[in-house]
């Protein structure tokens, strides 16, 4: 499977999803930090705005660590593909154009029209063992190996 890297949709698709997961933790983060930062100093710190807001950059920071994990992944396959030796491309066999030339084409076509020209040969038992048949396929044409008409 001599696929690229770059035309493969699973990169892309990890590279942009941990691109996405770490910017929406980062973001998370730096809003949550920011809140809970100015109400505590300001000392209009709410419960919830100190206790939610810790749970939230938690969450963000999940976030954040999988797409630094994901971008770190892509990384590393993009490094193995280079360090992966690349298939070399098969040469195929020059092309033989005496082999199709028209002469040897006519010559080909006469004597196949020589074979179709000549009757096959039939014996007598043959045209007997045809007659006493008619059309079934019975033990005798069988066992001569006699076509059935």
């Amino acid at each position: 499977m001599n696929k690229s890297l770059t035309r493969s949709i699973g990169f892309w698709l990890l590279l942009i999803l941990s691109l996405a997961s770490a910017g929406v933790g980062g973001w998370i983060i730096a809003g949550q930090l920011g809140t809970m930062t100015s109400t505590l100093l300001d000392g209009t710190a709410t419960g919830i705005e100190v206790y939610v807001g810790q749970s939230l950059v938690v969450v963000g920071a999940a976030l954040l660590g999988a797409g630094v994990i994901g971008i770190l992944i892509a990384v590393a396959l993009s490094a193995a593909q280079a360090l992966v030796p690349s298939a070399t491309p098969v040469v195929a066999e020059p092309i033989d154009w005496a082999a199709g030339s028209p002469e040897s084409d006519e010559s080909a076509i006469a004597a196949e029209a020589t074979a179709l020209d000549t009757p096959d040969e039939t014996t007598d038992a043959d045209a007997d063992a045809d007659e006493t048949q008619n059309g079934s396929s019975g033990s005798i044409a069988t066992a001569t190996k006699i076509n059935v008409k």
